[in-house]
């Protein structure tokens, strides 16, 4: 459990070694924003967003953060705090909390059927956000790609004390992949940007983790983007929106207990052959997540049970909207590659960038009629 109160400040321990490879040669930063929907049961009182893997100087900006031109009164939380740990850092939007008020603010539970536009849940949004909005917006850019991204409600579970609580929202991992020149002096071709997604990982010893929808869109610009150009109705979302790379995906886990799961089980990847345009500067992905509804799930097993396939819902398979990340990577022209022979080999064996798909049915598929 984690002891709040009114006032904290920035809490840096001693730096890690900082990773290095050549995933990230050419990357001027990586940016994400979205919005979360409270579907806990119970009020919230912050929001947490674990990135393992950097440090607090890796952290460039945050949405409504302090000492930019963004207010720090776009969500009900003002600006997060920032805690470097030992391995990684934690970015916490919270309330504060007085003994004889309690919580000053806090993020209600969301009614049976409530959705959003994916960057509405802020108050330049269009939901008309205010005390009773059951979600809130987060954002946060980064100098690194971190390993692996947690977000979690922050529940009061005792006067003044917040415990973590899920949030089924799978954010994105980036890789930035040099490209080798085609002659010694010619320039290098534009790099691969390869976007990861992962589905929860099965809880309460289940085979499959819980399925959860994704629809996916993309665009290029030739120009960097910041945090704030990834809300509401900026134009570098609407052209996204008007480039579906993936239409519907269902996302699950399988743990392999009664036959071995497939390479790449329950990840969806994008970009895996193609680089980007020789112009661009900067590539932007919106995946919008939606809740499984379908059939249920495997007594057994916990399988999803489709009215349709894994990638093409019948009526019934598709539920609520969970939330969306508007997520960004800016580039710094087209890098030249680094040469890590034995990192490179690793790295293309293991993402198959010889396979000419734009992503994998992950999933085994037994689907009852």
């Amino acid at each position: 459990m984690k002891k709040y109160f009114p006032l904290r400040t920035l809490a840096v321990a001693v730096p890690l070694t900082l990773l290095s490879g050549a995933v990230s040669a050419g990357v001027v930063g990586f940016l994400g924003n979205f919005d979360a929907v409270n579907t806990t049961g119970q009020e919230a009182h912050g929001f947490e967003i674990e990135l393992e893997g950097l440090h607090a100087s890796d952290i460039t900006d945050t949405f409504g953060g302090l000492g930019r031109g963004f207010p720090t009164t776009v969500e009900r939380y003002g600006a997060p705090v920032i805690t470097e740990y030992a391995t990684g850092v934690r970015i916490d939007y919270m309330s504060s909390y007085d003994a004889v008020k309690g919580w000053a603010v806090g993020t209600p539970v969301a009614p049976a059927g409530f959705t959003t536009g994916g960057e509405s849940c802020w108050s330049g949004g269009g939901l008309g956000y205010g005390p009773g909005t059951p979600c809130d917006h987060f954002g946060v850019g980064t100098a690194r790609n971190p390993t692996k991204t947690t977000y979690s409600w922050l529940l009061g579970s005792s006067p003044g004390t917040l415990t973590n609580g899920v949030v089924s929202l799978p954010a994105p991992v980036y890789q930035v992949i040099p490209q080798q020149p085609p002659a010694p002096n010619l320039p290098p071709p534009p790099p691969v940007v390869i976007a990861q997604v992962e589905a929860p990982k099965p809880e309460n010893n289940t085979e499959f983790g819980d399925a959860v929808w994704v629809k996916v869109y993309t665009t290029e610009l030739d120009h960097a983007v910041r945090l704030e150009d990834l809300v509401g109705d900026n134009n570098a979302i609407k052209q996204a929106r008007s480039h579906t790379e993936v239409e519907w995906q269902l996302l699950q886990f399988d743990s392999g207990k009664s036959a071995a799961p497939q390479p790449g089980n329950g990840m969806l990847e994008l970009g895996l052959v193609q680089p980007v345009g020789p112009n661009a500067e900067s590539i932007i992905r919106r995946y919008e997540y939606y809740q499984f509804a379908g059939k249920g799930y495997d007594p057994g097993t916990h399988e999803a049970l489709l009215f349709g396939n894994d990638s093409n819902p019948g009526a019934g398979d598709v539920g609520n909207f969970m939330g969306a990340q508007n997520g960004a990577v800016n580039l710094l022209g087209n890098p030249a590659p680094v040469p890590e022979p034995e990192a490179w080999a690793m790295m293309l064996s293991g993402i198959g960038l010889m396979g000419f798909m734009s992503f994998r049915r992950n999933r085994k598929m037994r689907n009852p009629a």
